[in-house]
């Protein structure tokens, strides 16, 4: 739960950090498929944190459906994984900024409330800035996300 840019990014064991923002690591539990999810820092760290561990202690370990939204090896991906009727979507990048489109025309018909995590407005210079949004959405939503440098964006899609 300590996250760090890639200029103040430093490896000191006394207290271990991570490169890349704090949604870039929330959107790893997406992207990466892994039927074993671990939490490496110390558990005072992430009773801290509870929004970040609300989002982290919904997320399944196994999927139904994926989707590769957008990407481009090297540079960025966006993945959708859906766990009975819950959409997941995790949306990293390198340490260039960037502006995704995302359609959400793979939902099935109906409203949903979606809960974001997107990267704060200084989280290029303090990667652990960041900002959780809750919405209503649809297949019909068009949405633009922004990522920091070393950046991410993270979302549970529900009924």
């Amino acid at each position: 739960m300590r996250n760090a840019s890639k200029s103040s990014f430093a490896p000191l064991f006394a207290q271990p950090m991570s490169l890349g923002t704090r949604c870039h690591q929330l959107a790893i539990y997406v992207v990466y498929e892994s039927p074993l999810q671990m939490l490496a820092d110390s558990p005072s760290s992430y009773l801290r944190e509870p929004e970040a561990m609300e989002f982290l202690a919904a997320v399944p370990t196994e999927w139904d459906e994926t989707k590769v939204l957008d990407g481009r090896i090297a540079d960025y991906v966006v993945v959708a994984r859906r766990n009975g009727r819950d959409w997941y979507i995790g949306a990293m990048t390198d340490w260039t900024p960037r502006s995704l489109n995302i359609d959400l025309s793979f939902l099935p018909e109906g409203s949903f409330t979606i809960d974001a995590y997107q990267d704060g407005i200084n989280a290029d210079k303090w990667a652990s800035d960041y900002k959780k949004t809750s919405s209503r959405v649809n297949r019909g939503t068009k949405m633009t996300i922004k990522l920091a440098p070393g950046g991410g964006w993270a979302a549970r899609i529900h009924p």
